[in-house]
């Protein structure tokens, strides 16, 4: 049976990270008394802070838990994740300091989140190069 350990490592860290990002919109709600809608600044912020890591942290963990499972060495998916961790907090941090506004945090939190996506992706593609002409 196939194991993926380390995607699995990952994937444990990061449902900590998106549910304590869900939990600051549920606290904003709570304080607002809003349960639907996203029109309070500090709740819209919460909510986007939250969505956008849900927008790329399961495709990374997807191609690494792929990657993984190709042969990827345990060494480079290590770095490669430890780096896409402290790139989300990063932005969550520069996201949610900012308010609304330009922080390093958020900055580097998505150009640093996109490389990793990027090298996910080649590795993948140079993982299975072999196999695409059979």
């Amino acid at each position: 049976m196939p194991m993926i350990p380390v995607t699995g490592l990952y994937t444990a860290i990061f449902t900590f990270l998106l549910l304590g990002l869900a939990y600051g919109v549920v606290r904003q709600r709570i304080k607002l008394k809003k349960a639907l809608g996203h029109d309070h600044p500090d709740l819209q912020i919460a909510n986007r802070a939250h969505a956008n890591a849900v927008e790329y942290v399961p495709i990374a963990l997807l191609l690494m838990g792929i990657a993984e499972l190709n042969g990827a060495s345990n060494n480079m998916l290590h770095l490669l994740g430890l780096t896409l961790l402290v790139a989300r907090v990063a932005h969550a941090w520069g996201f949610t300091a900012s308010k609304d506004g330009v922080h390093a945090g958020r900055y580097w939190g998505t150009v640093v989140t996109w490389l990793v996506l990027v090298l996910l992706a080649l590795v993948n593609l140079l993982l299975g190069f072999p196999f695409y002409l059979l």
